[in-house]
């Protein structure tokens, strides 16, 4: 079994007006004053409200944390000497896409016009996470397997109740509006890596796509790098959950390697059973159950978290992690990021006041020297 299961962390924010708390197109001002603080790790989204910044490739998760750390706090600073807001959740709470605007740069124009009103509609935000695997067949492998577990962890991030000034009730909206984007979900298992690289061939052979990043999985072999990268989480408010669900990835991925080194895979399911699960943890969160497919039998979604924990327990501290996952069993506990928004909302009637939360919690154990003004 390999050694290293290396990770990285991409998460998408939100600029926000701190007087209106509605989207600020400000990305451009962002990139132009940030370069050369973050250089490469500051990039561009679709939307000129949304920016994203990236780790280096980090040896452990504590060496993520101080890289998420960093970067939040410095994205801060530079966003709020623009007197903008940074914020942290797979939606925001009343914005209305028709009026976002969308980033003047050749990807996303052509984006815009391949896929029209889809494109233009997906003003979510969410949470990548790389986890290096270095054989490419053993990824695959990897992969097909760990997409059972994709629900669990997406009901454990689920961070968007509200859209467009609605509660949707729906924990993760954010993943009802990207679901409509082509090559989204959970994909099916592949033999090896020829049989993917002959599906993407296939693809770019037919002009569907012209690159293997328009593929847009809730789990995906990255092209160029020797990762898996987890794209199925809403982006996590809080720092500590980032980096839970950050071991978490890495933990999985780490057991699932360890016993297939010694002849006992994990067994793979449908994808369209495995949808059956994702379907309930974005519409519950952790409040629901979800299908438990070896005894065919439905099970309180916090009792297969805590079958997960205890699944990873002989591994995590090998990785380092066990502090880091403290924060899953809080969730479990108390609630996600979407519970919490809508506990905001219940008391002060407000969309607003759930920006202003969010905006605080974005930054909470974050030093940022010069917050914007609120």
């Amino acid at each position: 079994m390999q050694t290293r299961f290396t990770v990285g962390i991409e998460e998408e924010f939100q600029i926000v007006d701190p007087v209106t708390r509605d989207l600020q197109s400000s990305v451009s001002e962002v990139l132009a004053s940030g370069r050369e603080l973050l250089h490469d790790q500051l990039k561009q989204e679709m939307f000129q409200a949304m920016v994203e910044v990236g780790t280096e490739i980090c040896e452990n998760v504590s060496e993520a944390r101080g890289e998420v750390v960093r970067l939040r706090g410095t994205l801060a600073e530079i966003v709020g000497r623009l007197n903008c807001r940074l914020v942290a959740a797979g939606t925001h709470p009343f914005a209305h896409w028709l009026k976002m605007d969308v980033t003047d740069d050749d990807r996303y124009i052509m984006l815009t016009e391949q896929l029209q009103e889809i494109a233009r509609s997906i003003a979510v935000f969410g949470l990548h996470v790389h986890v290096g695997v270095d054989d490419r067949d053993r990824s695959i492998e990897l992969m097909n397997e760990v997409r059972y577990f994709l629900p669990h962890i997406l009901a454990l991030s689920v961070n968007s109740p509200f859209w467009e000034g609605r509660d949707t009730g729906i924990k993760s909206y954010r993943s009802v509006i990207w679901g409509r984007m082509p090559r989204s979900g959970i994909p099916d298992a592949f033999t090896s890596w020829d049989d993917y690289r002959s599906f993407v061939d296939t693809l770019i052979n037919t002009n569907s796509i012209d690159e293997p990043k328009k593929i847009w999985w809730d789990i995906r072999p990255h092209p160029k790098f020797n990762t898996l990268e987890f794209r199925v989480c809403d982006m996590p408010t809080r720092l500590d959950e980032t980096i839970a669900l950050a071991a978490l990835f890495q933990a999985v991925v780490a057991k699932l390697s360890w016993l297939r080194s010694r002849n006992l895979g994990f067994r793979v399911y449908q994808r369209a059973l495995l949808a059956e699960n994702r379907w309930r943890a974005m519409r519950f969160g952790v409040h629901g159950k979800l299908i438990d497919f070896g005894k065919g039998i439905e099970v309180p979604m916090r009792d297969l978290a805590h079958e997960l924990l205890e699944f990873i327990d002989d591994i995590v501290d090998d990785l380092g992690s066990r502090a880091a996952l403290q924060t899953v069993y809080d969730i479990l506990e108390n609630g996600t990021g979407a519970d919490r928004q809508l506990e905001v909302y219940r008391q002060t009637g407000d969309l607003k006041s759930v920006v202003d939360y969010l905006a605080e919690e974005t930054l909470r154990g974050v030093p940022v020297t010069h917050p914007a003004a609120t």
